[in-house]
């Protein structure tokens, strides 16, 4: 395969996420030139501190001139006015693709405002992340042995799917396929429904009178639990309102599993307590220690 060369790299929303793919193909010397677009001039200038980005801009018909490859690096509940802000600027060479952790809703938009130019949009996610966000919290091994979920269309162009595949690879990720119902239904399970346990456990705590006194006696479990819960609050809304339907079908799974250790308690049935909890342990450490499952290689 040729060597990776992009010219021109458009980053819509420089934080972690598209922050960590501009550095990871600046390693790779795989981009000559990366132009940052958001929406704070105080993050922008982070980024072109830390060499993110090459140049900042806020004008979507220059920041779009000439480009390769745009990556739309916002939460999910920001892609359609971007998607309409820079559609009229998309040259016929332009390859668009995304980071949303959601691909039903994100793949609809683009239907909406690409229009012609949705050939050349390749629907994508990175599973990778940490709590942090910003341009101050990018950085080039963020996708170093993680996959990276394509969701091409039966449009989207053969030479728009090389472009966005080989990007990612020297990224450091590993490319699978999946459809978009699937990509969302599993994601629900995986990582929208513990970003909610999070959440809510860390609010019930934060509601107690005396919660300071109580987070006193923490140790490593809670902050394992809650680490998560230190996510932007904004994508993180954004993303469990776009996926709500395959959410709330597993937190109502989740009910139910909290309820049988409810009923549990209240019984004083140790024998069904150590059942829950034992299946549970057995479950977990078949999934770490079993060789991982191969999805669908682009």
């Amino acid at each position: 395969m040729a060597k990776l060369r992009i010219g021109k790299l458009v980053v819509i929303g420089v934080g972690l996420i598209g922050g960590s793919f501009a550095l990871a193909l600046k390693r790779a010397k795989a981009v000559k030139h990366v132009v940052g677009v958001g929406r704070t001039r105080k993050n922008l200038n982070i980024a072109l501190k830390h060499g993110v980005i090459d140049e900042a801009s806020q004008d979507a018909a220059r920041a779009m001139r000439d480009a390769d490859l745009v990556l739309i690096g916002t939460p999910v509940g920001q892609m359609p006015a971007v998607m309409a802000t820079i559609a009229p600027y998309l040259s016929p060479k332009t390859i668009v693709t995304d980071a949303g952790s959601t691909k039903q809703d994100v793949i609809a938009c683009a239907r909406k405002h690409l229009g012609a130019h949705f050939a050349n949009f390749v629907p994508a996610h990175p599973m990778a992340g940490t709590e942090m966000s910003g341009a101050a919290a990018a950085f080039p091994e963020l996708y170093r042995g993680r996959k990276l979920i394509l969701v091409p269309q039966r449009e989207t162009s053969a030479r728009a799917i090389r472009l966005v595949r080989a990007a990612w690879v020297a990224c450091g990720a590993e490319v699978v396929l999946l459809k978009p119902r699937e990509h969302d239904e599993i994601l629900a399970a995986v990582s929208h429904l513990p970003h909610i346990v999070a959440y809510a456990l860390m609010g019930m705590l934060a509601r107690r009178s005396n919660v300071r006194h109580m987070l006193e006696f923490s140790a490593g479990g809670l902050r394992d639990t809650v680490r998560i819960a230190g996510s932007s609050p904004e994508m993180w809304r954004d993303i469990c309102l776009a996926n709500r339907e395959a959410l709330l079908k597993f937190m109502d799974a989740y009910d139910s599993e909290l309820n049988r250790a409810r009923v549990a308690l209240r019984a004083g049935d140790g024998a069904a307590l150590k059942a829950i909890f034992t299946h549970a342990r057995n479950a977990r450490e078949r999934w770490l220690v079993a060789p991982e499952r191969k999805p669908k290689r682009q």
